[in-house]
């Protein structure tokens, strides 16, 4: 792809502007928060044009906006964040993605870098063995035709209530693992289909369990509100999705949202855009259908932790209780939430779209725990297999810079057929075991596309972040055992 021959204006050392003047049809400026380093990265592909092309769409609010690890994506950029006013606005597919609440979940542990380091690559292969992985992968739960709808209406609740995970995993998840608005009559049955073989699977792609130790800890005091309190604690991260169900809700969609265009009057500079009226019997209709797969995700990550909690105890031989195992946060980063945003002192009642961005809430905010309402939501912030992830805390200026929002990740700086063209995943394994990191996955070619030199540095996306004060710095990770889909 070639690279984006616009010109950014500098508003300061973090971040930069697209002003509305530059493409005919923007409604606002596109803000892009990026280091000098970052930037460079960012001008090699279209996604700066894609944040001006979100900014012509209908009740778009403030400004189109990219978080550092912005790329290239299907229609909005992959770090984008874009509010559209509820009753004046859109909602569109292309602004979650096809992974519908693409997501994360971190565990705390009691136990240290020491107690487990004899026994990590046991774990690692009892890990791979009980948590599907690959393309198309299939569960141990084949959910029946009733137990799907329930999954899709109750999220993490329906989880928890059949035995996997505690009911404590529920208030430490975003919005409690369940979004109001599903409604099953708005899924297709191929769709239906899709998601019942699939629960409780990792999936492919970039998506990983992970076994971690503490590197860093930059804030103690809130690194202690969240369950971390030394250097050498190990904690679990897992990163999955919708699967095959979200996939398919988002590609019904599209094809919906293509004839609503015609039928309001709807002109959009990139048919990837499509797009209907958030208060339209097509909009609800998709919000409702991406409930539904959000709540699947929810559950879905939720019964992999529950199997994550129940390896540990057996090459451990100690209760997931007595291992402290509890959960620090899951947040998502593909979806479209329904929330309240001050803007120029008033109340506006927006659809915020994340694609490739995780909510940043700040402290005191009545929607995050009550437990971490001292010092902001938790963001997990995971890296590549062969570096770190961060977990960071949500600021109160996030919520009037980003509505609320930070990065998700690393974001890719290579293609994945670039990434395989450069290295091996024999020679990517042998790597990452010379840095202490076992590593398997379901295929070779997934370790190939997934080597860290195909991802930006996650330290240079992270402390942008936190030097715009959109999300501060609390803990730095890295990895000792990873599976990958």
């Amino acid at each position: 792809m070639c690279a984006w021959d616009g010109k950014l204006e500098k508003i300061n050392d973090v971040s930069w502007r697209i002003p509305k003047s530059y493409k005919e049809g923007m409604r606002v400026d596109g803000i892009i928060y990026a280091n000098e380093q970052l930037v460079k990265h960012i001008e090699e592909d279209q996604a700066p044009e894609q944040v001006a092309n979100v900014a012509t769409l209908p009740g778009i609010l403030k400004y189109s906006l990219a978080m550092p690890d912005i790329h290239w994506g299907y229609g909005f950029p992959i770090g984008g964040v874009a509010a559209m006013s509820y009753n004046e606005g859109v909602v569109s597919p292309g602004g979650v993605g096809y992974d519908i609440n693409c997501g994360v979940r971190m565990l705390r542990t009691d136990l240290s870098f020491d107690e487990i380091s004899g026994k990590i690559d046991e774990l690692v292969n009892v890990l791979f063995n009980s948590v599907p992985t690959g393309v198309g992968s299939k569960g141990a739960l084949l959910l029946d035709d009733n137990e799907i709808l329930e999954v899709m209406e109750q999220g993490s609740r329906w989880a928890v209530d059949h035995g996997y995970g505690w009911d404590e995993d529920i208030e430490v998840t975003e919005e409690h693992g369940r979004l109001k608005m599903a409604d099953c009559n708005a899924v297709s049955k191929k769709a239906i289909n899709r998601g019942k073989p699939q629960l409780g699977t990792l999936g492919s792609g970039n998506h990983f369990l992970e076994i971690q130790v503490v590197d860093e800890i930059y804030n103690p005091g809130a690194a202690s509100v969240f369950g971390i309190n030394n250097t050498g604690q190990i904690t679990v991260m897992i990163h999955s999705g919708s699967r095959g169900l979200g996939y398919q809700i988002c590609d019904d969609y599209l094809s919906i949202m293509q004839d609503a265009m015609k039928k309001y009057n709807i002109p959009v500079p990139d048919r990837q855009l499509a797009c209907a009226p958030a208060a339209s019997p097509e909009g609800q209709k998709y919000l409702s259908a991406m409930a539904c797969a959000a709540n699947y995700a929810w559950a879905n990550r939720q019964v992999m932790a529950h199997w994550t909690r129940e390896v540990f105890r057996k090459v451990l031989r100690k209760s997931p209780q007595k291992l402290g195992m509890k959960q620090i946060y899951d947040v998502a980063h593909n979806i479209a939430k329904i929330e309240e945003h001050d803007i120029d002192g008033t109340k506006v009642k927006a659809v915020v779209h994340r694609k490739g961005a995780t909510r940043a809430f700040g402290p005191s905010h009545p929607d995050i725990p009550e437990a971490y309402r001292s010092v902001g939501q938790p963001v997990l912030v995971p890296g590549d297999m062969g570096r770190y992830s961060y977990l960071l805390a949500g600021t109160d200026e996030a919520m009037q810079m980003t509505f609320g929002s930070s990065c998700h990740g690393a974001g890719r700086a290579l293609s994945r057929k670039a990434a395989m063209a450069g290295a091996s995943g024999e020679s990517i394994s042998k790597q990452l075991a010379n840095k202490g990191i076992i590593v398997k996955a379901a295929s070779r070619g997934t370790l190939a596309e997934e080597a860290p030199s195909a991802y930006k540095d996650v330290s240079d996306v992270v402390q942008t972040v936190h030097d715009a004060r959109i999300a501060r710095k609390v803990v730095r990770v890295r990895p000792i055992g990873v599976i990958k889909g």
